[in-house]
């Protein structure tokens, strides 16, 4: 399967994968994109502190690191995940906490799908686009996003 799932330092289990999987690939496809090579890791505040500061040599916390590896309309990469910020940013957010992560799910495809977010206009258009495609988890699983 082109997507997995690791879990690091965390007690949590992604609910639904093979929904999750079915959703990020079907996000991809409507980006003209195929989905070659996607790992999802799940870690705790520090694990993903320690990333951020060996690779990116930043020192602060976040919630989502993404290592690139795509080439022409293939994407393929990493994608870090602390459950701790989805939690404290959910809750800070008042929205659901599975809400959150989807949000940063998609995030990290569509920082492999070439988009950006270090400008106001990227991150207007990264919103959007991460708007969208919780609205299409909505209309695939007839829930609400």
């Amino acid at each position: 399967m082109p997507i997995r799932f690791f879990y690091e330092e965390i007690e949590f289990k992604l609910p639904n994968p093979a929904n999750v999987k079915n959703w990020l690939i079907q996000s991809a496809q409507k980006e003209k994109k195929t989905v070659k090579d996607i790992n999802y890791i799940f870690c705790s505040d520090t694990f993903l502190l320690k990333l951020n500061q060996d690779y990116l040599n930043h020192q602060t916390l976040t919630d989502i690191i993404t290592f690139d590896e795509s080439a022409n309309n293939t994407i393929a990469g990493e994608i870090y995940i602390s459950i701790d910020r989805i939690a404290e940013n959910a809750h800070n957010y008042n929205i659901d906490f599975l809400v959150e992560l989807r949000r940063v799910m998609i995030h990290g495809v569509l920082h492999l799908c070439g988009y950006g977010d270090k400008k106001p206009a990227e991150k207007i258009q990264m919103r959007k686009k991460e708007e969208a495609y919780l609205s299409l988890w909505g209309k695939l699983f007839h829930v609400k996003p």
